[in-house]
């Protein structure tokens, strides 16, 4: 089986069939059609493909990242097992980097081991690593030690001084790596490809208040493991959140977490992800000179930006009004100060400028400017207001013609929108969109109404915009910066536990 990938988070089409040696059949043909043009018009024409051809395109196809491979068996029986490793021979692209050549590595999977503690998995592009070498996460713009070099031998560790360009190691001391995280320089290796995005988020529970500390290690520990898992530990209000796919993904933590850290735990009823975009041009202005010794001061511009664009960030003050390095100070400061809008959820699709400012001599040191972008960027956002973002998925659904009325119905009354369906041996085939929101539990409504003979295929398809009354607006978690004396305590680290409640 083979799965298009991604694009900047957007799926490109759907999930295709099987190919098998000297065959390769009519979905994959297509698919591998609609990413060559030369075949693609050699297609329309039913013209024969040799075998060779299209392998070979096919080939290039899966090294590029268009295609994806996704083989089916069961190791325990060596089922398919044959196939898989051929598969990785033929289709799998090998580095072809030097190991005199600038470091560069991926990491493809976290564990945690109860010896070594956290264990990366890397895959090596280019240069050489060795015990004890400080490396660059270029993903996470910080430093980190390596502190051992292993590598994996039939399901054990082997110890090694050093590895490079087409190896797989087990590296450790990398406390804060990621699934995905790009080490040294990103020579060679291969874009990101997203296949999943959390639509939604639940507050989990331990069932026993002391068990809350172990719950959010556990958490964090299977966040790393899978970045299809997004965890959120809010420890000002004690809350912990996971982002996540789908109710099956609850009953999967929820079983792990009882199973391998022993913890029984509770989760809410879930919530769709929403995300926010600015109304209109506007401007945020904010001054931190109070209380001395500190200075920043700066005027942001704030447009909305094309769906889909995320944050794109510029400036036009002169060094000499604002350093460099503080205005490096603003720049990596953005995309956290938009985690939460004016109606708490993540702000994107817009255009930011630095268009005025200044620090002083004596009085502005590092961090004041830190400090002073979320207050200047909430101060933008409420001059701007800010419209819902909501997801929306793709479906195909399947199901036998008579119910074609009624799921046409179910569809428009869940502001969905569909094509015109096709009708075959007395079965229909609608694809179409809808929100999230409404249709989190239509599998199991469609299910229910066809008696199981109704099949339904869904992705994420994009986040559009929606009326206010679709929306969910939720508080905001933590000090909001537009609280101004409040939130540069907090900065300061000078808002005690007293206080804070005032």
């Amino acid at each position: 089986m083979l799965q298009q990938s991604e694009n900047n988070g957007e799926p490109d089409a759907n999930i295709i069939d099987r190919w098998s040696e000297n065959h390769i059949d009519e979905e994959v043909t297509e698919s591998i059609a609609n990413q060559n043009d030369d075949i693609l018009e050699k297609y329309l024409d039913d013209q024969k493909f040799p075998f060779v051809e299209l392998d070979g395109e096919l080939k290039n196809i899966v090294g590029s990242f268009k295609l994806l491979p996704v083989m089916m068996g069961a190791a325990k029986n060596l089922v398919g097992i044959k196939e898989l490793l051929d598969a990785i021979v033929k289709y799998i692209p090998t580095a072809v980097g030097r190991e005199e050549d600038p470091f560069s590595a991926l990491v493809f999977r976290i564990d945690h081991d109860k010896k070594f503690g956290k264990v990366s998995g890397v895959r090596f592009f280019n240069g050489q690593l060795f015990a004890k070498d400080i490396i660059r996460n270029k993903t996470q713009d910080k430093d980190e030690k390596v502190n051992q070099i292993k590598r994996f031998k039939a399901g054990k560790f082997e110890d090694c001084s050093t590895v490079g360009a087409g190896d797989i190691a087990a590296v450790f001391g990398l406390t804060d790596a990621k699934v995905g995280d790009v080490l040294g320089t990103g020579n060679l290796v291969p874009h990101e490809v997203k296949l999943n995005s959390p639509l939604l988020t639940v507050q989990v529970k331990a069932e026993k208040d002391n068990d809350y500390p172990a719950l959010a290690e556990a958490l964090s520990i299977l966040s790393a493991e899978d970045p299809a898992l997004e965890f959120e530990w809010l420890r000002e209000d004690k809350e912990l959140h996971v982002k996540i796919m789908g109710w099956i993904q609850i009953e999967v933590i929820e079983k792990i977490l009882e199973h391998r850290f022993n913890i029984k735990a509770k989760f809410d009823d879930p919530t769709v992800i929403y995300k926010e975009s600015p109304k209109t041009i506007a401007e945020g202005f904010a001054r931190y000179w109070m209380p001395k010794p500190c200075w920043a001061i700066i005027k942001l511009k704030i447009e909305p930006g094309e769906p889909g664009s995320g944050v794109i960030y510029s400036s036009e003050v002169s060094v000499n009004d604002i350093q460099k390095k503080y205005q490096n100070e603003v720049e990596r400061t953005i995309n956290k100060a938009l985690k939460q809008g004016i109606k708490g959820w993540e702000v994107t699709d817009l255009k930011i400028t630095l268009i005025e400012g200044e620090d002083h001599t004596v009085h502005s040191n590092p961090g004041d400017f830190i400090i002073a972008t979320p207050m200047a960027i909430m101060n933008g956002l409420v001059n701007s207001g800010t419209k819902f973002l909501e997801p929306i998925i793709w479906f195909r659904i399947t199901a036998p013609d008579e119910l074609l009325g009624a799921v046409t119905s179910d569809i428009i009354s869940m502001r969905g929108t569909f094509e015109s369906p096709s009708i075959q041996n007395e079965k229909f085939t609608l694809e179409g969109t809808m929100p999230v929101s409404s249709s989190m539990d239509y599998p199991v409504k469609l299910s229910s109404r066809s008696g199981g003979r109704a099949k339904i295929k869904t992705r994420f398809h994009s986040y559009v915009e929606c009326a206010d009354e679709f929306g969910v607006t939720k508080l905001f978690k933590g000090i909001n910066p537009l609280d101004e004396s409040k939130y540069i305590l907090k900065a300061r680290k000078a808002l005690t536990e007293g206080i804070k409640g005032w």
